[in-house]
């Protein structure tokens, strides 16, 4: 039987794909604005600041504001 065994070839070395920041940066302002939401509704939802009456928001992220630990008792 005989095997065959690849040779290493004299070539251009294979260069990444270059991503355009023009498709990247309103994605990436979408999930930044969208990111900053969420850590304003589970840090700082409730009292003074709040936007909503009541406390149904505060209820709904109360474990999510203990496990990245922001204080609300």
């Amino acid at each position: 039987m005989a095997q065959s065994i690849a040779q290493p070839t004299a070539g251009n070395p294979a260069v990444p794909a270059k991503l355009p920041l023009k498709e990247i940066a309103p994605w990436a302002v979408f999930f930044g604005v969208l990111m900053l939401v969420l850590l304003y509704f589970v840090g700082a939802e409730q009292g003074a600041t709040s936007v909503f009456n009541g406390t149904d928001v505060h209820e709904w992220v109360h474990d999510a504001r203990h496990l990245l630990g922001f204080p609300c008792h």
